[in-house]
């Protein structure tokens, strides 16, 4: 088949490192596949995917890739499009309306439609709400990355179509970078519990208030935090570390480009943040061997814990409260064998399945019989 995997944007982030995921899987299954950016972030390079042509638009702003893709659905008349976030999903379905494109067309919302659409009228958000209201339609599926976005939608908008589909984080090269040697003299001393956090360093992520938490755990627990990740509080968290005197206790890595071998290395990992999609990064901690500790925060990590059965929740933005979670996770950590059951919907054989099945696509169109992945159902 040939298949389209469409993101506005590269960067080390959820949703185009889970676009690359799914074109990278979808091309080892024997697939002719073209990976479309609309660009490339400032200070980032794209890495070399073996069987797939990627194709950078150099647009930056999403509403004008559309001439782009109208040419791309033409000249490429692919069978299957897979787009992502709700902006690009509106501009790709527009786009196929005007080129008259008769490709199966998956739609990928990755953040809370609160944040997305308004019901202020002639706002940019109301616009784009009743953009889609008009061409959702046209979508052979709409989905969300976690179940309690899907309710989120129903309120959003009357009776629509959308249905839960995780992303791929579990893969047989994820296993085998987590295998990575760590060489850093911080990870050494092995009678020091470590806890580990990544993410972008941004307000919403709540790393301070993870960072306060060391301070009451370190009152009666000695443990130490790695942070990695870097983003625009970088210098007001290195502040707040020195100010609170956590020097020995807190260390900020900065950008890694492999973060499953750290924390491979780690016993907790927690997700301090304050709002998310559904957090790919809790998930690949977990497949590390990560006892989990993730804020009950909109939307993902409660899901992803089962309720607390696959690690423990904590209130958003109380620093108290997750250094008892914390002293919790080390001292009561989850069996390796319950963590891989926790992680085993985010396989990639399981949400290829469902990508097939949602589409209605027969097993021996999407699955060919000469595939060489391990992972096919």
């Amino acid at each position: 088949m040939k298949i389209s995997v469409i993101t506005p944007r590269y960067a080390l982030a959820g949703v185009p490192l889970a676009q690359f995921r799914l074109a990278k899987a979808l091309s080892l299954l024997g697939h002719d596949v073209i990976l479309i950016v609309g660009h490339v972030n400032h200070g980032y390079k794209l890495p070399n995917v073996n069987g797939i042509d990627i194709q950078v638009l150099e647009k930056k702003r999403v509403i004008s890739m559309i001439n782009p893709l109208v040419k791309h659905l033409k000249n490429y008349n692919p069978d299957v499009v897979f787009s992502a976030e709700d902006h690009l999903n509106a501009i790709i379905l527009l786009s196929s309306i005007i080129a008259r494109s008769s490709a199966k067309i998956s739609c990928s919302s990755r953040v809370t439609p609160f944040d997305t659409y308004s019901n202020k009228i002639f706002t940019k958000r109301w616009n784009l709400k009743q953009l889609m209201k008009l061409i959702m339609h046209r979508a052979s599926v709409l989905t969300c990355v976690s179940k309690d976005m899907v309710g989120q939608y129903k309120v959003v908008f009357k009776n629509p179509p959308h249905i839960c589909i995780y992303n791929i984080v579990v893969d047989s090269q994820a296993r085998l970078k987590m295998m990575d040697l760590v060489d850093d003299e911080w990870f050494d001393d092995k009678d020091i519990p470590m806890v580990i956090a990544a993410g972008r360093l941004a307000p919403w992520k709540g790393f301070s208030d993870l960072i306060y938490a060391m301070r009451e755990l370190n009152r009666s627990t000695k443990a130490k935090l790695t942070i990695l990740g870097g983003g625009p509080l970088k210098e007001d968290l290195e502040l707040l570390i020195k100010e609170l005197n956590l020097e020995n206790v807190v260390k900020l890595m900065g950008y890694v480009d492999n973060t499953l071998k750290y924390f491979k290395k780690a016993d907790v990992f927690v997700l301090s943040s304050h709002v998310e999609g559904l957090p790919n990064v809790l998930v690949e901690a977990m497949m590390c061997g990560c006892t989990p500790v993730a804020t009950d925060c909109p939307t993902g990590p409660r899901e992803v814990l089962k309720d607390g059965l696959y690690g423990y929740l904590t209130p958003v933005g109380d620093a108290v409260a997750m250094a008892n979670s914390i002293k919790t996770a080390l001292q009561n950590p989850i069996p390796k064998h319950i963590l891989e059951d926790a992680v085993d919907p985010f396989s990639e054989r399981n949400v290829l399945q469902s990508h097939c099945q949602s589409m209605g696509i027969s097993n021996t169109s999407f699955f060919p019989k000469n595939s060489s992945n391990e992972d096919r159902p």
